[in-house]
């Protein structure tokens, strides 16, 4: 009796449950995406934080290059960043640009400057630099790339906008 009652339920449930179609669960996946997409731009400030970010981390990795260069190379390289034509080159020719909706300060040593306006950053053979930071701005968002005279290690920060 036991036996059939089980049989009757299991046989039962599986009359009474349905499966999901295809285009249901991509329905449900593409809201899914949609929400999280909302909730990123969001948190992020939006497009043109995930745009500051990912300038900061360029300029970052770049400079963290020509500090390596220098160690490899055992000559000092040279960072330069020219705010107001938004653009940046380093060593072996790298060359990039800051989206224009980007503010950019730069704060380093005044000597180096190749042309008025211009800044920049040069590492040592031995690691140490001449120190400096990069501050990318949009809104009231902003992110510090660092860079320590002693040691030369390049640091990147969200920060307080400098005006």
């Amino acid at each position: 009796m036991a036996a059939q009652r089980a049989a009757s339920i299991v046989s039962g449930g599986a009359r009474a449950a349905r499966g999901v179609t295809l285009l249901e669960m991509l329905l449900v996946v593409a809201i899914i995406a949609a929400a999280s997409l909302l909730a990123a731009g969001t948190l992020t400030g939006g497009f043109a934080g995930i745009q500051l970010r990912s300038s900061a981390k360029e300029i970052a990795a770049n400079l963290r290059y020509a500090r390596a260069q220098a160690l490899t190379k055992g000559q000092p390289q040279k960072f330069v960043i020219d705010p107001r034509a938004h653009t940046w080159r380093a060593t072996e020719d790298r060359r990039g640009e800051i989206p224009g909706k980007l503010g950019i300060v730069f704060t380093g040593t005044r000597g180096l400057q190749a042309r008025a306006g211009e800044g920049a950053i040069l590492f040592f053979p031995d690691g140490a630099s001449t120190g400096g930071r990069v501050q990318l701005q949009s809104g009231k968002a902003a992110w510090n790339v660092d860079v320590a005279w002693l040691t030369g290690e390049v640091t990147l920060k969200r920060a307080e906008r400098l005006e």
